[in-house]
């Protein structure tokens, strides 16, 4: 007796293990994967702070990207689901007709004029006939032609430089450009560093503060509704408590951008990330389109209609 007693024991204990042991793999097997693409600036720092903030079944996978045409491509080419990169690279591409849709807010502010500390630059006027780093089809660019504008002038008063935002603080420091027009960490690093100055930050334009946008394949949003709902949450409830948390910003923008925390602390006050898109948004991201079109970098405007798909972000408005 006591024999069956153990057999059976024995036979019970492995049949639970059978049925507890695959669960894992089930779950592992059930689990949605999201990829998104972040540029490597502290604009793009709220996808760190994802996970947190993850429902069960999900899984953010952030992939980062040097510029915001490759963030943008990436969207296109559907090689992410989701991306955050400027409203420059997004008008461009929906200009274009590449399927790009705009769904969501993701940075304001976060840029800078940047010229040598002891450089007699103070102005923009005092830009002409200096070589300034620019990369070109970024929100940037947009920006600094328009106060060029504003100022009596044009690109032709200067030497553009086409130089990464992760090279400007460098090239800078070489004295390889005058000044740059960067974004955030680099303008902070240069003032840190005293390298720089900053020239000004340039939001006094129609376009006011507007940057960095959400972005996704016009496919996905009829295809994958549920998905961009969900992602949409996440990213709300990151940025808000990115924003409410700006130590932690800073902490974290250390961490997945290695750069110092002096530097770091200098940019976070220049930073204002954002998710949602309302009219202010849509006004300027148009009048964005239109300085574009005037500036011959697209040949007609974008349909607008496409472009900007807002209904999920005013759903999750309502919400919360």
């Amino acid at each position: 007796m006591m024999n069956r007693r153990k057999f059976l024991a024995t036979s019970a204990a492995t049949a639970a293990a059978a049925t507890v042991l695959p669960m894992p793999f089930v779950k592992a097997q059930s689990e949605t994967v999201i990829r998104m693409g972040a540029l490597k600036l502290i604009h793009s720092i709220a996808p760190h702070f994802y996970e947190q903030f993850t429902p069960e079944g999900y899984r953010v996978e952030v992939i980062p990207f040097e510029s915001p045409t490759e963030g943008k491509n990436a969207v296109v080419t559907k090689s992410v689901d989701f991306g955050m990169f400027g409203i420059a690279a997004a008008t461009l591409g929906a200009a274009a007709g590449e399927p790009i849709a705009v769904i969501g807010g993701a940075c304001n502010k976060g840029m800078g004029v940047v010229s040598g500390a002891d450089s007699d630059i103070n102005t923009i006027a005092d830009l002409k006939g200096k070589k300034v780093a620019i990369w070109p089809g970024s929100t940037q660019e947009v920006f600094i032609l328009e106060r060029l504008r504003m100022e009596g002038m044009s690109v032709a008063d200067i030497t553009p430089i086409r130089i990464s935002f992760s090279e400007m603080h460098l090239a800078l420091a070489r004295g390889d450009v005058d000044a740059y027009v960067g974004a955030e960490p680099a303008p902070g690093v240069s003032l840190a560093t005293g390298v720089g100055k900053i020239v000004e930050y340039p939001y006094g334009t129609a376009m006011g503060a507007l940057n960095m946008i959400f972005g996704a394949h016009q496919d996905t949003l009829t295809e994958r509704p549920e998905l961009v709902s969900v992602i949409l949450d996440i990213h709300r409830q990151a940025t808000e408590y990115a924003m409410a948390n700006p130590d932690e910003m800073a902490e974290m923008a250390v961490m997945k951008l290695g750069q110092q925390r002096d530097a770091i602390e200098l940019s976070v006050p220049n930073v204002e990330l954002t998710w949602y898109f309302g009219e202010t948004e849509l006004e300027q991201s148009k009048t964005y389109a239109e300085q574009m079109l005037e500036l011959n970098q697209i040949q007609a405007l974008p349909d607008f209609d496409k472009l900007f798909a807002t209904s999920f972000v005013e759903e999750l408005n309502q919400k919360v």
